[in-house]
């Protein structure tokens, strides 16, 4: 892709209306646009880091064994009744009445309707265990929406509803999906800390937050610092071992971590001195055991292998796409701009060509342009006729993990320079050098 073909507009201010570090970069860097409070439009550079995320989430579930399906944003509000949850969840559910006078909402969250699909569908044990989820846009009525895309009224998110023929079975997903949330994170470079949290209107008895530590965070956090040091890491875990999955939670919810409404001064007191951190945390996801709260009241119920009709044991796993990103720039940026871990970048590597109409520099640019995209990597090549501190600060601000400079001084001695946006650091080396150094940088983020 190249710039003079793209949109991409960039501000040069910061924006009156930012407040926090990630919505006056994602407006700075021409990712976004408010059309009304708390409701944005993805631009180009926005949506391809978007799309990014999404695809790493899709693939982490699909590796858990998790189906994916997509289910409205309306939901007929009859559903909620029967669930009880119509008129508890409160003024951020928004109402609407359609021209037939049925009512209707726009869906915060979608346990009442996959439960209703679930109960038309799945009669018997046999079909369980079953875990259903979907990414799309949700809609919550904020009374303050605020922080851009962190705080807003419509947001995409990733929701999954397990259902399973009893509490063991519904445990053992429980812990599925906080290993395959694991995994997601880091990923995208994150380190998100499970901590123990609240249900909310959810409900449920067992619940886990992901906090990634920001100073912005809304969230209180009261936590052991050893645990920022776990990772996963490459091991391989089997999903369908519970004693190899019940290990790895094990090993990532012993340490004290938990949110200002579950925390126990008393418990925290006995955490070593060195290694009581108080902090604040962004949440990017939740994870809920709520067993048959939704089941016994919807009537999805299974035959189990005594011949008894029961209601099945249920649970629901949320991750906020869209407020990834902004979690994400929270967590890496400087005062030139944003800085995007490899896995989530929109693309790979900037070309800035320092000087565009020179014979010599555009083939070379070229060359760079092709030779990547046959290895499967996408640049985005500034050839705009701009001075090349104008083309330095666009690309920091956009946050591109590595750039490649080409001028006429170092082909004349055959070189191009390669430069690391986190270090900072340069080094010389040849093109063909260059591309062969960013393939295997990229090869460890599919």
């Amino acid at each position: 892709m190249r710039l003079t073909r793209y949109f991409l507009p960039v501000l040069k201010e910061n924006p009156a209306e930012a407040q926090i570090v990630s919505h006056r970069y994602m407006l700075r860097a021409g990712m976004i646009k408010q059309q009304a409070a708390g409701i944005y439009s993805w631009l180009p550079l926005g949506l391809r880091v978007l799309r990014r995320i999404e695809e790493i989430v899709n693939q982490e579930q699909i590796r858990a064994g998790h189906i994916p399906l997509l289910m409205p944003t309306l939901q007929p509000a009859d559903l909620w009744r029967e669930s009880g949850r119509y008129d508890d969840y409160g003024q951020e559910m928004l109402r609407i009445t359609d021209r037939q006078k049925r009512e209707m909402l726009y869906g915060p969250t979608n346990e009442e309707m996959i439960t209703d699909i679930f109960r038309a569908h799945v009669n018997s044990y046999k079909d369980l265990p079953l875990t259903l989820y979907h990414i799309q846009w949700k809609f919550r009525d904020e009374m303050r929406p605020r922080f851009g895309v962190m705080r807003g009224r419509e947001f995409l998110m990733k929701d999954g509803y397990n259902f399973d023929i009893d509490r063991d079975a519904a445990l053992h997903a429980y812990n599925r999906h906080m290993v395959s949330y694991l995994r997601t994170y880091e990923r995208m470079g994150l380190t998100a800390i499970p901590m123990r949290a609240a249900s909310g209107p959810i409900g449920g008895d067992n619940t886990h937050e992901f906090l990634v530590l920001a100073s912005t965070g809304e969230s209180e956090v009261f936590y052991d610092d050893r645990v920022t040091g776990l990772k996963l890491g490459a091991r391989e875990i089997d999903y369908d071992d519970r004693e190899a999955v019940a290990k790895v939670c094990e090993e990532f919810t012993t340490l004290y971590a938990r949110t200002d409404e579950t925390h126990d001064a008393a418990v925290f007191d006995a955490v070593p001195e060195a290694h009581r951190k108080v902090g604040r945390g962004i949440e990017v996801g939740q994870i809920f055991y709520f067993g048959t709260k939704y089941s016994a009241a919807m009537g999805a119920l299974v035959v189990n292998d005594k011949g008894e009709r029961v209601p099945v044991e249920m649970g629901s796993h949320g991750i906020g796409v869209s407020r990834l990103l902004g979690a994400i720039i929270e967590a890496s940026h400087d005062d030139k701009g944003i800085i995007w871990p490899e896995g989530v970048t929109p693309f790979p590597v900037g070309i800035v060509n320092l000087k565009q109409g020179d014979a010599a520099a555009d083939a070379a640019c070229e060359g760079l342009e092709k030779a990547l995209l046959a290895r499967g990597l996408e640049p985005l090549y500034d050839d705009r006729d701009e001075r090349a501190g104008a083309k330095f600060a666009t690309m920091d601000l956009i946050g591109l993990p590595w750039r490649i400079t080409v001028g006429p001084r170092g082909l004349a001695n055959g070189v191009v320079e390669l430069t690391s946006r986190r270090t900072g650091e340069s080094e010389e080396m040849s093109p063909e050098a260059a591309v062969e150094r960013l393939v295997q940088i990229y090869a460890a983020h599919p």
